[in-house]
């Protein structure tokens, strides 16, 4: 059987559409038909090579989706033939079925335990969450990773207290769905700061309060922020803004080998910086619980999608993304 994908084979370069044999099934893998797969800046820094050496070329790509199970791997209980299902690079319940290897001719293509941006895709189990039939694909993608890191990080990782401040920088996917989450929590000020106003514009119809472009922000100071657009000079004012005892978090991904500075005086007043993975989500509970806020109209998730296209235009999407022309997530659509 084979399947149509992207294929980074030399980063720098466009992706190359291919067909390509799907392997057979290990055991707590899965072979997802793919319905939509969103775009996220970590694709963008694996195709030109920012991400530094890149061990695993040929290989695919993508880690947020949405399809329908085709097939399952031996040991498979979590999900069954027919059954909808997010697909998250963030680990959930269920087998780590690790990669897979699929074949152009006599070449190997890799893949680690997700792919999305393949019509059909073998996933592991833990990489799976069922959602309801009524929430559209191209919402249910990004449930895989936009949503639940940039709210996960509103709701876990920072744990925002209602009628607090914050400043968002980056109006992204993560970025944008940040803001939302800000908003369901009762933040009372929501600063979003980015480089393009069409992107502040873009956020205020999101919920934010307040909004700035980069470098016409005049001093201020909040209890949380986040920086989201993977920035050098971003994330060291996302330290600098927030007051004291107040709490940064760095979502965004900056090239391999740049650096940030830092006033060591920053962390005598009290701030404390830290990371975030995946916004600390727990997907088996968290999915269901935003795609439960989406059908019930508390969670505006279809407002974060500004772009749908086709598989064989992802460069063009890479490039606009690049450009920062790309508001809230773009996806791909296969339906």
């Amino acid at each position: 059987m084979k399947t149509k994908a992207a294929v980074l084979f030399h980063p720098g370069n466009p992706l190359r559409i291919e067909e390509i044999e799907i392997p057979k099934l290990k055991t707590g893998q899965v072979l997802v038909r793919m319905l939509a797969s969103g775009i996220c800046r970590a694709q963008l820094n694996e195709v030109r090579g920012w991400k530094g050496e890149d061990k695993f070329l040929p290989h695919l790509l993508g880690h947020e989706g949405a399809g329908v199970v085709e097939e399952i791997g031996t040991g498979v209980t979590k999900v069954k033939q027919g059954d909808y299902v997010v697909t998250s690079w963030i680990k959930g319940k269920g087998h780590d079925g690790g990669g897979a290897q699929y074949k152009l001719g006599e070449i190997t293509v890799n893949a680690g335990p997700i792919t999305t941006f393949g019509k059909k895709s073998v996933i592991s189990e833990n990489r799976l969450v069922k959602v309801p039939s009524e929430v559209p694909p191209h919402i249910a993608a990004l449930l895989g990773c936009a949503v639940p890191t940039g709210a996960g990080i509103i709701f876990h990782t920072l744990k925002v207290k209602k009628g607090s401040s914050i400043a968002i920088f980056g109006a992204g996917g993560v970025g944008a769905s940040a803001i939302l989450a800000a908003k369901m929590r009762g933040c009372k000020i929501i600063l979003a700061v980015d480089i393009s106003e069409e992107k502040l514009q873009f956020a205020r119809t999101l919920g934010a309060t307040h909004t700035s472009l980069f470098d016409n922000l005049k001093p201020f100071s909040v209890d949380y922020s986040i920086e989201a657009s993977g920035n050098k000079k971003a994330m060291e004012k996302a330290i600098e803004a927030v007051s004291d005892h107040g709490q940064a978090v760095i979502a965004g991904n900056l090239k391999k080998g740049e650096k940030i500075s830092l006033d060591p005086f920053e962390l005598i007043k009290g701030k404390r910086i830290m990371g975030t993975w995946g916004g600390e989500a727990d997907i088996d509970r968290d999915i269901p619980l935003y795609a439960k806020a989406y059908l019930g109209g508390k969670m505006k998730i279809d407002a974060l999608l500004s772009k749908r296209i086709k598989l064989e235009k992802i460069n063009e999407a890479l490039n606009m993304m690049e450009k920062n022309k790309i508001l809230g997530r773009a996806v791909v659509d296969f339906t």
